[in-house]
């Protein structure tokens, strides 16, 4: 019977973060750990962590220039072996401070400084079992645009130009901030408008009563007048009755 061959699962640098979870901010860096000025720029980025703790989250990509820095491919693979034991930022800081001695033996008292405990640590590094995770980044680095121009930092997506200082990244990340608000104030539900009043329905006017059968009874038995006979008509009746008594 066949068994089946254990899968091995590895975490992804794009899967490691240092900052709150759901930051409005992410800053990424394409860097090497034999760059001086990734060193130097690895300073600035503990400050902005510290300056804009809760407001942004900070990832390391690699893009080791190995046509000028033969070691720091292994260098960024050894990385990627500490964070299987959730040791990528101790070793990732370890890394920069010796970045003049980047051996493999050295790689591995390195590991072991940063806490990590596999003892299988070396052979894994000497066989590659990173290499394609840092392939990976390389190649998502080239997509964006990378040549070897790193130290490279992008804020949410956009690309940093000026030169990564702590002025100039503090700049991109105050004004990311500003847009990320600016759109959730737009995207805000509109006030409910209030309805417009109902206007109530003139009531028709009411019909003249029609008189009722009693009234009308009593109408038809009332006395009608008889009009008095004008005064000419009275002269002329007794005159001629007293006409008749003289004769």
């Amino acid at each position: 019977m066949a068994f089946k061959k254990e899968e091995i699962i590895i975490i992804e640098p794009s899967e490691i973060f240092v900052g709150k979870k759901d930051a409005p901010v992410t800053l990424v860096e394409f860097g090497e750990y034999e760059n001086e000025e990734c060193a130097k720029v690895n300073e600035v980025v503990k400050q902005l962590l510290v300056k804009y703790d809760g407001k942004i989250r900070f990832q390391f990509r690699h893009y080791p220039l190995t046509l000028i820095h033969q070691r720091s491919l292994k260098a960024s693979e050894s990385a990627v072996a500490a964070a299987q034991e959730g040791k990528f930022w101790e070793m990732h800081n370890i890394l920069f401070a010796n970045r003049r001695n980047l051996g493999t033996t050295s790689l591995k008292l390195h590991s072991k400084e940063a806490g990590v405990n596999n003892k299988k640590f070396l052979d894994e590094l000497v066989n590659g079992m990173y290499g394609w995770q840092v392939q990976d980044d390389i190649k998502e680095g080239r997509n964006r645009g990378l040549k070897n121009d790193i130290p490279a930092f992008f804020v949410n997506g956009e690309r940093v130009k000026l030169k990564p200082t702590l002025a100039n990244l503090s700049n991109a990340i105050e004004a990311a901030l500003k847009n990320k608000k600016s759109k959730s104030t737009a995207t805000a539900k509109p006030k409910a408008k209030a309805k417009p009043a109902v206007k109530e329905k003139a009531k028709p006017a009411t019909k003249a009563k029609t008189p009722s059968k009693t009234a009308k009874k009593a109408a038809k038995k009332a006395p009608v007048k008889k009009k008095a006979k004008s005064t000419a008509k009275k002269t002329a009746t007794s005159g001629r009755k007293a006409a008749a008594k003289r004769k």
